[in-house]
């Protein structure tokens, strides 16, 4: 297998760094609607200014200060993905085929920034960027207290521009500092490999606005080339657009559910048919997840799996089922708003749970250094001698 394709290391996202990981599935956008009377209780946050504007001893801000009001409002949602954003150059462009940064994905985990994993040959990964890295800072400032959305604009930045991330490797105690180059990073999303014992080896590694052009033609020179198996390897994918995902789970899926839409409390108000008649309903196939395996490639497996249509194998996924939507406000600022939660078919919530493989197959520090996909192969096996 060559570069590209080969396995990416475990929990393999990437520091790609897209906006479509910090809030999940983009679910549409919004433009700023009717403004409503606030709740009685923000009165103290007016008497709260009026004070401040009678007694504060330097001038004050109303520009900052009101931002700053927004940014400790959703602080106290305790949601990562529920966040401010001040100006809109992180647009849903970065599914859009490419974009300039350093190659990897991040997560907000306890208030402290957590590397889902870098992309594979990306100048993150290239540097020694790993999977469960904490980056304690960026380019000299503590990431204590910082939102996901303001690190992700920190690290970014346009290509031939140099960040330095001070770093904590997993099972070490002192912090590395590392200086990375920023490059376009290139969103190819769909690897097919062609297996000994007639087996296809698919891989998506996110879902973008091209992900479905490229998905198509691969399975349908799978389906051509007779295999008797596929592996659908969605490993270290962190989701992306919806759409695309109903439309890959389609051509699996002769009918059925993919995903539900629910409210916090759990109550299904939406929901995501497949269409009858896909091109590989009746293919034996197999799933590989890991825990970077995060929101539309967990609603994938798991709708896969909940329709009795293949096998999961791995490591439990990720846990990211929400619903985000971009709302902009007049300043041409923005909020990325969590709205509602995916529910599997078999109404399994993916938010802080993940999906748990049904064959666990642990990926060891011994067989990534030598290059050994221990989870592929064991995925060939099982296709080789069940089918």
């Amino acid at each position: 297998m060559n570069t590209v394709k080969r396995y990416l290391p475990s929990i393999l996202l990437a520091i790609l760094i897209l906006i479509a990981f910090a809030a999940g599935f983009t679910y549409s956008q919004l433009i700023p609607d009717n403004r409503t009377d606030l709740p009685e209780e923000f009165d103290l946050l007016s008497e709260a200014w009026q004070s401040l504007s009678e007694y504060y001893v330097n001038d004050l801000d109303p520009d900052v200060l009101s931002k700053g009001a927004i940014e400790g409002m959703l602080e106290a949602l305790g949601d990562p993905y529920t966040a401010y954003i001040e100006s809109h150059e992180m647009e849903l462009s970065d599914l859009e085929g490419s974009y300039e940064g350093v190659g990897a994905y991040v997560s907000l985990e306890d208030g402290q920034l957590i590397v889902v994993s870098p992309i594979a040959g990306s100048p993150a990964e290239r540097q020694g960027i790993r999977s469960n890295d904490r980056i304690l800072e960026i380019d000299g400032e503590s990431t204590e207290g910082m939102s996901l959305m303001e690190a992700i604009m920190k690290i970014r930045g346009p290509k031939g521009s140099t960040v330095t991330l001070l770093v904590l490797h997993t099972d070490e105690t002192d912090p590395t500092e590392i200086a990375i180059v920023r490059e376009e990073i290139q969103l190819e999303s769909v690897y097919l490999d062609l297996l000994p014992d007639n087996i296809a080896h698919l891989q998506i590694t996110h879902f973008e606005a091209d992900t479905t052009a490229e998905f198509i033609p691969a399975l349908s020179d799978a389906v051509d080339a007779g295999v008797s198996g596929i592996i659908l390897d969605l490993r270290g994918n962190p989701g992306g657009y919806l759409y695309i995902v109903v439309e890959i789970a389609d051509e699996f899926l002769d009918g059925g559910t993919v995903l539900y839409e629910a409210d916090g409390e759990g109550n299904i108000f939406d929901d995501y048919a497949a269409t009858d008649g896909g091109m590989a309903t009746d293919i034996p196939l197999v799933v590989l997840v890991d825990g970077g395996s995060a929101s539309g490639s967990e609603v994938l497996a798991g709708a896969l799996r909940d329709n009795e249509r293949a096998t999961i194998i791995g490591t439990t996924t990720y846990g990211k089922g929400s619903v985000n939507i971009l709302h902009r406000l007049s300043d041409g600022s923005g909020l990325y708003i969590t709205i509602a939660r995916w529910l599997t078919p078999d109404h399994h919530l993916i938010e802080g749970t993940g999906l748990v493989p049904d064959i666990e197959v642990e990926m060891s520090d011994e067989d990534i250094d030598a290059g050994i996909d221990t989870q592929l192969e064991y995925a060939v096996e099982y296709l080789r001698t069940r089918y």
